[in-house]
């Protein structure tokens, strides 16, 4: 398994994205030996960037489905803690828009897992909206 993200491509953010990459040893996946490492202009572009690192692959996408951007994924986020560090992942319902959107097998295979677990959230804590509109009271 892989980990994708979806990074911002501000100059600012290909800079620590970079600094990042070169800090777990990132290469280009290929089926050859070569050692290539990413570049700023490969981070610059629409493209997919499938990199091996020393903790795993990971996938630098400029945009996912429907050709949305990190900006355009932001409004779908939710932050996280991770070892000093905040992140923003997709929220469960955007995650599961994308998976049922997909063609890859494996996306359909972990949809249901993905749709249990958001039922029993909402179950649990009650639907987003609702909760959206008893935060704003």
């Amino acid at each position: 398994m892989d980990v994708d993200i979806v990074h911002s491509q501000s100059p600012e953010n290909i800079s620590r994205l970079l600094a990042f990459l070169k800090s777990v040893d990132a290469v280009y996946r290929r089926l050859d030996d070569s050692l290539i490492e990413p570049k700023e202009r490969d981070l610059s572009g629409k493209g997919n960037v499938l990199l091996t690192t020393r903790i795993g692959p990971l996938d630098v996408l400029a945009v996912i489905e429907g050709g949305r951007s990190y900006e355009d994924l932001l409004e779908h986020t939710v932050e996280i803690d991770f070892r000093s560090h905040t992140l923003q992942v997709l929220d469960l319902k955007m995650l599961i828009e994308l998976k049922k959107n997909s063609t890859d097998p494996k996306d359909k295979q972990r949809l249901p897992v993905l749709e249990e677990t958001l039922r029993q959230l909402e179950e649990k804590y009650g639907r987003g909206e609702e909760k959206e509109e008893s935060d704003n009271e």
